[in-house]
């Protein structure tokens, strides 16, 4: 099975953000991959701790090295995003862009 790393959003609303990336994970799921979410660190991690976050972000890029491909949704990239797509690019791993018009076409909604 395919490991695809999702990334997308997690800084600000925490909450709403882990909702989305549950969201994210089932569209992998239905779409036959393993997704691999680290956003789901945030459950035992406070993402507004500067150490906590720094933590979560390089547990979450040492995962890339077992993935196949990132997948990037929602219209924003953000400072964490920026970062996991550059480490992408520099281990030549693939990255494709979401649309939320794919998503629904799987989940509906």
């Amino acid at each position: 099975m395919k490991k695809v790393y999702i990334c997308s959003p997690l800084r600000g609303n925490v909450n709403e953000n882990l909702q989305k990336a549950i969201r994210y994970a089932e569209y992998a799921l239905k779409c036959g991959t393993a997704p691999v979410v680290p956003h789901f660190y945030a459950l035992c991690l406070n993402d507004g701790v500067p150490e906590q976050r720094e933590l979560g972000m390089r547990a979450g890029r040492s995962l890339l090295w077992f993935c196949d491909e990132m997948w990037v949704f929602g219209d924003i990239i953000t400072e964490g995003m920026n970062s996991e797509i550059s480490f992408c690019k520099n281990l030549n791993i693939k990255t494709r862009k979401i649309r939320d018009s794919e998503i629904r076409k799987v989940l509906g909604g």
